[in-house]
């Protein structure tokens, strides 16, 4: 993938050790808020599976799956209404150096799942970030509705597509309300479609998927 200004090969690589806590920990040893915790994690080495010149890497302290880490940039970007098509080379790499980090788990033998990359329209944490996040959903993390649909519906915006949008729009639009109202749908399997009450039930279903 040719990048604009920097390209994976251009930078220089650092790989930590991946079983790591997200920068939320450290945040909370040095004092802050919690929702600025990310920006905390790109200065943190302690936290970091990967960085180069243009973005870190580090896994969810939460995760909503068995791999899920975030892709940040080391620049401050507050997110996505923040993005101009300036920053495409830049989103463009992320997602590069994500999938590579997904590639590797995959070829260690560590996981057999396929990945997603993309963005929360409306974020809990400040600092622009990319899920990278395993399909298996295998966490003790997932506990409710909004964290199942804040990945299996259309509130998880795919990193190609908002790259796209920035491509032919300049800026990347996010309606407010229709977003919020994605939280509350009924519970859906995201690979059958199957409909379910509780939390419970469809995690119980998703492990049949495995």
């Amino acid at each position: 993938m040719s990048l604009a200004g920097a390209s994976p090969s251009s930078a220089t690589k650092r790989t930590a050790d991946t079983n790591v806590t997200n920068g939320a920990s450290a945040v909370k040893k040095g004092g802050g808020h919690w929702s600025t915790a990310l920006t905390s994690a790109v200065e943190d080495e302690s936290v970091q599976v990967y960085k180069d010149d243009l973005c870190t890497i580090i896994n969810d302290k939460y995760p909503k799956a068995k791999h899920h880490m975030l892709a940040m940039p080391n620049e401050y970007i507050a997110n996505l209404k923040s993005l101009t098509s300036a920053h495409v080379p830049l989103l463009k790499h992320m997602l590069q150096v994500g999938k590579e980090t997904a590639m590797k788990l995959r070829k260690a033998g560590d996981s057999s799942d396929e990945f997603r990359y993309g963005y929360h329209a409306i974020p809990s944490l400040s600092l622009l970030h990319m899920h990278i996040i395993s399909q298996d959903f295998k966490s003790d993390c997932l506990k409710t509705k909004k964290h199942w649909n804040s990945f299996t519906t259309s509130y998880f915006m795919d990193a190609e597509d908002v790259i796209d949008e920035l491509q032919t729009h300049g800026q990347v639009q996010v309606d407010s309300a229709p977003f919020y109202r994605l939280l509350e749908q009924e519970l859906t399997c995201h690979r059958c479609q199957g409909k379910f009450r509780t939390m419970p039930k469809l995690k119980e279903h998703i492990d049949q998927h495995r």
